[in-house]
């Protein structure tokens, strides 16, 4: 016995519902995955108090700081100006500091390359020095050479130099020590945002891995 046109018609047209009930089924099952791959892979954003408990403190409102005119390492002016259009990462010490210094500015150069590359290409590291006696352009640029070619050292007038560290919360003092002296200070890594304003701080002691969480975090975050 032989299947009629109408038999054969509505036999082609379950198998069509058939096939495209399991297409649409796997399409749906493909976007469920999407969107848990997504989320899990998705950078999350920490909370204050997350930041906090990882010793990166950032404030409810960025803080507004007064112009100033230092120098940088090729002799050139450094100002606000030089501060905005990327993220800041300052670190307050001088060449002759004999370890939080170094050992920062060595975490800071081994955090850049593990930042996502749109992150590391709009951040930049910048070394203000607290010793602007010893420490001149040529001394600076040579120091922070070693550790990264595009890290920025920055020195000027004492008076300019307090000012400024006065406003990002960095306290220091010159220690005498026989006929010489060294310079005690904090050892905060101070966070600039792309706009020029303070945004909050890293405190010690650092981490590469730490830092990386909590700076990719916090910039994520940014909206400007």
């Amino acid at each position: 016995m032989t299947d009629t046109p109408d038999e054969n018609f509505d036999l082609a047209s379950r198998q069509r519902g058939i096939r495209n009930t399991v297409i649409i089924l796997l399409l749906i099952v493909a976007a469920i995955i999407g969107l848990i791959v997504h989320k899990v892979t998705k950078p999350r954003i920490l909370s204050q108090m997350e930041l906090r408990a990882q010793d990166a403190i950032l404030f409810d409102t960025p803080r507004r700081f007064s112009d100033f005119e230092l120098i940088d390492d090729h002799g050139e002016p450094f100002t606000r100006e030089d501060l905005q259009g990327k993220w800041s990462l300052l670190f307050f010490g001088f060449t002759q500091c004999p370890d939080i210094c170094p050992l920062t500015l060595l975490d800071l150069s081994r955090l850049l390359p593990t930042l996502p590359k749109e992150i590391a290409e709009d951040t930049q590291v910048i070394l203000v020095s607290l010793d602007p006696a010893r420490d001149t352009p040529e001394v600076l640029n040579e120091y922070v050479a070693a550790f990264n070619k595009d890290f920025i050292g920055v020195t000027g007038e004492f008076l300019t130099l307090r000012r400024f560290a006065n406003e990002l919360n960095v306290a220091f003092a010159k220690v005498t020590q026989g006929e010489d002296y060294t310079v005690d200070h904090s050892g905060n890594i101070v966070l600039i945002n792309p706009m020029g304003d303070y945004h909050g701080f890293f405190k010690p002691p650092f981490s590469v891995d730490k830092l990386q969480l909590t700076y990719t975090s916090i910039v994520r975050s940014f909206d400007f």
